[in-house]
C-alpha cells in the first residue's frame, strides 16, 4: 500500500477486491473472526476489510455482535482503508459506549472512516510503521442543481462532524484540523503520537516495545 493514495482509490481498490471475492463465489468479508480470552477476560476484534456491507464489513451485524461482547477489555485491530462514514459512526458510538476498556491497535493503517473508529477507542496503540490518514468528506451526487447542492451541503456538515471529532480527541485547533483534512493528510506514527491521533507506538520484532503514553489501567 502506497502511502501517495488517495481516499477514492483506496475506496476504488477496496471495491475491485470485493467485487472479485463475489464473483469468485468467495465471502467478500476477510476479516477474521473475534477472538475471545476468558482467563484475561479479553476479546480481540478486526477490522481488516473497509466499511460498508458491499466491502465486507456491514455495522448491521457487527455492531451487535461488538455490542454484545462481554469482556473486560476488547482489543480492536485496525488495517482499513475506511469506507461509509455513516456505517462508520455507527460502529464509532458503539466502541464509545461500551463499558470494557476499549484499545485500538493500528496495525498497518487507519485511513478516511477508519481513523475515525481508532479514536473512538479508550487508547489507540499504532505500530512503528503504521499510518493514519484523514479528510474532507465526499460522495456521488446526481440530479438536479438543487439536488447537487443539497448534496454539497451534506458533506460540508459532515466533514465539520468529522473534523470536531478529531478536535476533541487531539486537542488540536480546529483551523488546524481543516487544514489537515483539507489537504487528506496522512500521518505517519511518529506525526500520530506527536499530534495526538494516537497514544503510544508499538515497536515489533524480537523485542516489541510500546512509547508513548500509557493509559492502559
Amino acid at each position: 500500500m502506497s502511502a501517495r493514495l488517495s481516499a477514492r482509490e483506496l475506496l476504488a481498490r477496496a471495491e475491485s477486491e470485493a467485487l472479485a471475492r463475489q464473483k469468485a463465489g468467495k465471502p467478500v468479508l476477510t476479516s477474521p473472526a473475534p477472538v475471545f480470552d476468558a482467563a484475561r477476560g479479553a476479546a480481540t476484534v478486526y477490522v481488516y476489510d473497509a466499511i460498508g456491507s458491499w466491502y465486507g464489513i456491514d455495522p448491521k451485524t457487527w455492531v451487535p455482535e461488538f455490542a454484545a461482547i462481554k469482556a473486560k477489555r476488547i482489543h480492536i485491530l485496525i488495517n482499513s482503508p475506511g469506507g461509509s462514514v455513516f456505517d462508520a459512526e455507527a460502529m464509532r458510538t458503539v466502541i464509545s459506549q461500551h463499558k470494557a476498556r476499549t484499545i485500538c491497535h493500528i496495525d498497518g493503517y487507519a485511513a478516511s472512516a477508519a481513523s475515525t473508529l481508532a479514536l473512538a477507542a479508550d487508547e489507540v496503540e499504532i505500530s512503528a510503521g503504521g499510518m493514519l490518514m484523514i479528510h474532507d468528506a465526499w460522495g456521488y451526487g446526481m440530479g438536479r442543481a438543487e439536488e447537487l447542492e443539497a448534496c454539497a451541503a451534506l458533506l460540508r456538515k459532515t466533514t465539520a462532524s468529522i473534523a470536531a471529532a478529531y478536535a476533541r480527541r487531539t486537542g488540536k485547533p480546529l483551523a488546524k484540523i481543516r487544514e489537515w483534512m483539507d489537504r487528506e493528510t496522512w500521518f505517519s506514527a511518529p506525526e500520530a503520537l506527536e499530534h495526538g491521533f494516537a497514544d503510544r507506538i508499538y515497536v515489533p520484532g524480537p523485542a516489541a516495545s510500546s512509547t508513548g503514553t500509557d493509559k492502559a489501567k
